[in-house]
């Protein structure tokens, strides 16, 4: 079973570029799909892999967020950075 996640951030306006930068050269290290998206001033990372790997996965990308939340708005005090989403993947066209 795969999983899909989409993981919403709001970099501050000055951090953009750079933070884009930095999500696309960590996923780039993954062996997994991954898509980033934008919406106005956020971003929206979709990513799908396995589902043996979900925990471990999303564990690394918490590790990195760390060091890349100077860059990030928070959206609120309970999302903080992020406002994740994961699931079963029921059906995707991407081969």
């Amino acid at each position: 079973m795969q999983k899909l996640s989409i993981i919403k951030f709001k970099p501050k306006p000055d951090c953009f570029d750079v933070f884009a930068a930095n999500l696309t050269v960590f996923n780039d290290t993954k062996h997994r799909v991954f898509h980033l998206m934008r919406s106005g001033d956020e971003l929206h990372a979709v990513v799908i892999r396995e589902a043996n790997i979900l925990e471990q996965d999303a564990a690394d990308g918490v590790k990195w967020l760390d060091g890349q939340r100077h860059l990030l708005q928070e959206f609120d005090a309970e999302n903080k950075h992020t406002i994740p989403l994961s699931g079963d993947l029921l059906y995707s066209s991407v081969k």
